[in-house]
């Protein structure tokens, strides 16, 4: 379950771009107000980062400071691009284009193709595997079906990191990569594959990327007029990004610096895809006058569950590691994380199992509880023991809700009844939208309780019960909202594959789990041999296998369950030991090797637009841990972020001097009226209240108030300091 869909589903539009802005913390507005050159937002799990990336968008949109259709945001996944338009457009910003990198691409190269390579494109594939296969037969070689899956996945990797057939030997060696034949072999059936798709006419979801990349590269007037259309980009998951869709970003790019990526090191588990971090943590380097926006401010999860994420990479190694982000809970505090020791692991599901029912009973929702697995194999023990306590579930990774046969029919008996429903007696007793839904969809197997058991009867009826959920959600936000008006809503939703909440236990591999939350996360065989895997030999392996332990735990919004079983059958040697990662986290486990590492902190770094261009940024100073920050009246810990700012809570005796406040109040609106920006943007009121408490006579002084960073120290310092030094007219005339 996303976040999207935890919080209200049909929110009012904002009003105004001002009001856009409205319920958005310090360093998420600073996203949201950064909209010019290039800007580096990096943001911890729950630290609202999809929040922060549609605000700004939708801001510049409602501001006019960027048009709808000049704006490309671009993701990884279709569900992920679905849920950015449609948070656009709650916010009042429809029009902007949110793809994936291949969607965006495969529609510029439909366009393209006639003009630039004549004819029509060729048919695309959806699975290669048979290619493959194909290609294989033509060599002679004999591929289990393990080994071509294995081999189909090489290919995808040299294409992503633009290695031919004839490097991908060496090419592998140097990334550490064990290929499943030998590299000769697979170079060999490469390059069969290859010759195959030019054979057949066919391309594959690789070469939508690489043509678009050679169709840009080589006619220049195809990409000026790419360029011409989209001035604005947004990347969200940058640390997901390979070379190929880099290269592809620099091309729609060319000279300019509008850009905005957003991604956080520590969640890079793509790797054997040809994602890497390095492109997110060079991205000062290749822009020295980047904004850096850092969110650290976790409003996912408790404050136990965001300990044992840190701590989980307060022990990690290597440049992903030197750049963490140091989570801080925004929520009350929560259940401690429980770890359950199994004899086996028939014993360990049938646990969670057992677990997971009582929940049920106690309350909590099947749709906010997940069990999280490191392989898809471990999902069949998992079924069967849900299946036995009588708990439904849905698998992640299956059939989006729109495919589904019974949504799809369900749409459109709702069609016909918006159309036709004057006639229709099944709707004469239906007083309103929700009844006329469970009206029409009782003729499609929906009934008021449940069908015992599980299976694909219990799963159409979970489907059916999702879209009247929606229903009630949709009467209750639009009064008067007619049946026409809902099937217009799950049209759009459809389009934007912006499914309703299906009421099931979630299971999922912890890769398919990226990106979503639930209130209840069960990390089920977190043991030595899964977690990490067998396979991860190599530091950076083990480093990545820590990260995706590090994703599953920050699924968690408020109670988070670890198990492993020291024994794969009932009755075997009880010879497993849990993952080597929970040392010193779990209790009764040691002490662990942490360390502070870092780049913790959140807020805001300006770059020099006059910055030099080459060589590697120097390294960050490793910061202490901050201890808490306390009222200075009273000593209270302060939370609150404008009680930060004034380092006092909000009921403490006030110490500010009102004249200097007040100076500071009008030279603000003068600032802000010269830049045409909202006062804020210049400084909060928080800011101007703490600065008038203390009046700074120095910029070291002045430097030390939160809200005042580098840039705008630069910019207002002197004004500032000669306010609080008494002088009058400071700032105030025209001109600058």
């Amino acid at each position: 379950m996303t976040a999207a869909t935890h919080s209200t589903l049909f929110p009012q539009v904002p009003d105004s771009a001002d009001a856009v802005l409205e319920g958005l913390d310090p360093e998420q507005r600073e996203v949201a107000t950064a909209l010019r050159g290039p800007v580096c937002v990096l943001a911890g799990a729950g630290t609202g980062k999809t929040r922060a990336i549609t605000h700004r968008i939708a801001y510049g949109v409602r501001a006019g400071i960027l048009h709808p259709s000049s704006v490309l945001a671009v993701t990884f996944t279709n569900r992920a691009a679905g849920e950015m338009r449609g948070r656009l457009r709650q916010l009042g910003a429809s029009g902007v284009q949110a793809r994936t990198f291949h969607s965006a691409a495969l529609r510029q190269l439909q366009y393209f193709w006639p003009k630039a390579i004549g004819g029509s494109l060729p048919r695309l594939v959806d699975r290669k595997i048979q290619l493959v296969a194909d290609a294989a037969a033509a060599c002679r070689l004999r591929l289990d079906r393990g080994e071509l899956r294995d081999a189909t996945a090489e290919i995808e990797w040299a294409k992503v990191t633009q290695t031919v057939p004839a490097d991908y030997a060496p090419a592998a060696a140097k990334a550490g990569r064990e290929s499943p034949r030998d590299p000769a072999e697979i170079a060999q059936l490469y390059a069969a594959y290859e010759d195959l798709k030019r054979t057949r006419s066919v391309i594959d979801f690789e070469d939508v990327l690489l043509l678009t990349v050679a169709v840009l590269q080589d006619r220049h007037d195809v990409a000026e007029q790419v360029r011409a259309q989209y001035q604005h980009f947004v990347v969200d998951e940058y640390q997901d990004v390979s070379p190929l869709q880099q290269r592809l970003l620099e091309l729609w790019l060319g000279d300019r610096d509008d850009l905005c990526v957003v991604g956080d090191a520590s969640q890079t588990i793509y790797s054997f895809t040809g994602a890497t971090p390095d492109h997110l943590l060079d991205f000062r380097v290749r822009h020295p006058g980047a904004t850096v926006v850092k969110l650290v401010r976790d409003y996912r999860s408790t404050p136990q569950v965001v300990h044992l994420a840190n701590g989980l990479l307060a022990q990690a190694r290597g440049r992903a590691a030197d750049h963490r982000l140091e989570l801080v809970s925004q929520r009350p505090a929560g259940p401690e994380p429980v770890y359950t020791e199994y004899a086996d692991e028939p014993a360990e599901a049938e646990g969670a199992a057992r677990r997971i029912r009582e929940l049920l009973d106690s309350g909590v929702p099947a749709a906010e509880i997940a069990v999280l697995f490191r392989t898809n194999s471990q999902s069949e023990t998992y079924e069967q023991a849900l299946a036995d306590a009588g708990v439904p579930y849905q698998l992640r990774g299956a059939e989006r809700f729109f495919d589904r046969p019974e949504v799809r029919k369900a749409g459109s008996a709702l069609r016909a009844a918006a159309r036709f429903g004057g006639n229709d007696s099944l709707l004469d007793d239906a007083v309103d939208l929700p009844s006329q839904v469970r009206a029409v969809l009782s003729g499609e197997g929906w009934t008021t309780e449940p069908p015992a058991g599980s299976g694909a009867v219990r799963e159409r009826w979970e489907s059916l019960a999702a879209l009247v959920g929606l229903a009630q959600d949709f009467a209750a936000a639009r009064a008067g909202a007619t049946l026409s008006d809902l099937v217009v809503e799950l049209d759009e939703r459809a389009g934007a594959q912006h499914a309703p909440t299906v009421q099931g236990v979630t299971l999922a591999s912890l890769h398919s789990a990226k990106g979503l939350e639930w209130d209840v996360v069960f990390l089920v065989g977190v043991v030595e041999g899964m977690m990490p895997i067998t396979y991860a030999k190599t530091d950076e392996q083990i480093e990545e296998e820590r990260r995706l332990l590090y994703v599953g735990v920050t699924r968690a919004r408020q109670r988070l369950h670890l198990s492993w079983a020291l024994a794969r059958s009932p009755g075997g040697r009880p010879n497993r030991r849990p993952s080597r990662f929970l040392k010193g986290l779990r209790p009764g486990s040691g002490a662990a090797g942490g360390r502070v590492a870092a780049g913790g902190a959140g807020g805001v770094e300006h770059g020099s637009r006059g910055g030099g261009g080459g060589g590697v940024a120097a390294p960050a100073p490793r910061r202490a841990r901050r201890t808490p920050a306390r009222c200075r009246v009273c000593g209270r810990t302060l939370t609150d972020a404008g009680e930060m700012k004034l380092m006092r809570c909000e009921g403490c005796p006030s110490d500010m001097d009102e004249g200097v406040y007040e100076r500071l109040r009008e030279w603000r609106a003068v600032q802000a009226e010269r830049s045409g920006q909202p006062a804020f943007c210049v400084f909060t009121d928080k800011t101007l209240m703490a600065i008038a408490e203390s009046v700074p006579e120095d910029e070291r002084e002045l430097a030390r108030i939160p809200g005042v960073g580098m840039r705008k120290l630069n910019r207002y310092g002197s004004d500032v300091l000669a306010i609080c030094a008494g002088q009058e007219g400071v700032g105030l005339d025209e001109g600058d």
